[in-house]
């Protein structure tokens, strides 16, 4: 079990590594489509908001769902081996 995880935590933090290169990469491009939609009285950047805050919590809530599920998981594992 602990070699799972392990692996898990290790390939999620080659994503992680190699992910940020290209979400630092967007940055100036998104700043820059806001500032020339704002500038000519588009309302384009609040969809833009919208979607910056929709990628920021998908992947928290994958995650967080994932741990509610091996925290109930694991609390029912230990009640059926405590009444055996």
């Amino acid at each position: 079990m602990k070699k799972i995880f392990i692996s898990i935590i290790a390939v999620l933090a080659c994503f992680i590594l190699f992910q940020t290169e290209f979400s630092s990469a967007q940055c100036a491009l998104c700043k820059a489509t806001a500032e020339t939609s704002l500038k000519e009285g588009n309302n384009s950047a609040a969809g833009l908001n919208v979607g910056i805050l929709y990628l920021l919590v998908v992947p928290y809530a994958l995650i967080g769902g994932l741990g509610y599920w091996w925290y109930t998981t694991s609390k029912k594992r230990k009640q059926l081996n405590q009444e055996a």
